[in-house]
């Protein structure tokens, strides 16, 4: 039987739309599935972007707070600064940056001190909770809190110290500073490390273990007064380790400038 060109088509034909029961072209069909694709691409680089520029903007941040802390505390050099804490630009906007840490080593500030007037610290670890920025050079921190290690050598230069006396620690305030006679026998001296001000630690000897008292120089009495301590900031603690000298300075609404 000849179908009948005339005749309509059947429902489930209509049904298919014009193209038929085969659907859109192949090139539509691909079309369909990239366009999600190529959205998923825009928007993973749109947030690549944000994190490159956060951590751009972090590091400058970083570096211009380096130079106030360098300024706040004469340090010889820039510390190391990082602020804590992910987006950076949050932060920036408001000005407020929860935490920040900073960290030297190898470095110099100068003191008030019967020797080099230098003092050298080994480490300075501290930490700077609730900074605020204000203007372009200066910054407020809720609290400050320090410490600074400084070894017997760097101790026995800004203490003017003669050369040939070996210290070491004694208990948590004392040092032994050990002088060899004549390379026949060795005997020691008992120092006693205090803190006497705010900004003053004293160095006495308390037991000259038969040492002349010439023989020890400046070791025998001598103060170190730290001139440069930011606003706020004062020592708290002195104390004797197996490294050396221990010093913990904190401080509260404390101002940084540059």
């Amino acid at each position: 039987m000849t179908a009948d060109p005339t005749r309509p088509l059947p429902e489930w034909w209509n049904a298919q739309g014009p193209q038929g029961p085969q659907g859109p072209p192949p090139q539509d069909r691909r079309r369909r599935r990239r366009g999600p694709l190529i959205a998923l691409i825009i928007v993973l680089v749109v947030l690549a972007l944000l994190v490159v520029s956060d951590f751009a903007a972090k590091a400058y941040t970083e570096n211009r707070m380096a130079s106030q802390v360098q300024s706040s505390l004469g340090l010889s050099g820039k510390p190391d600064v990082t602020i804590h804490g992910f987006p950076f630009w949050t932060q920036l906007i408001a000005r407020d940056f929860k935490t920040v840490t900073v960290t030297a080593s190898n470095e110099t500030i100068n003191v008030h001190s019967v020797g080099s007037g230098l003092l050298k610290i080994s480490n300075l670890d501290a930490t700077l909770n609730g900074m605020h920025i204000h203007g372009t050079s200066s910054a407020t921190v809720d609290q400050f809190t320090a410490t600074i290690l400084v070894t017997f050598s760097s101790l026995g230069d800004v203490g003017g110290i003669p050369s040939g006396i070996a210290m070491s620690a004694d208990g948590p305030n004392q040092i032994k500073a050990t002088v060899n006679v004549l390379g026949l026998f060795s005997t020691a001296a008992t120092v006693q490390v205090t803190q006497s001000g705010p900004n003053q630690i004293s160095v006495k000897v308390i037991d000259f273990g038969g040492i002349p008292a010439s023989a020890l120089g400046n070791l025998a009495d001598f103060t170190i007064t730290i001139p440069k301590l930011p606003a706020g900031v004062t020592v708290q603690s002195v104390s004797v380790t197996q490294q050396g000298l221990q010093i913990t300075a904190t401080g509260q609404n404390t101002t940084l400038s540059q």
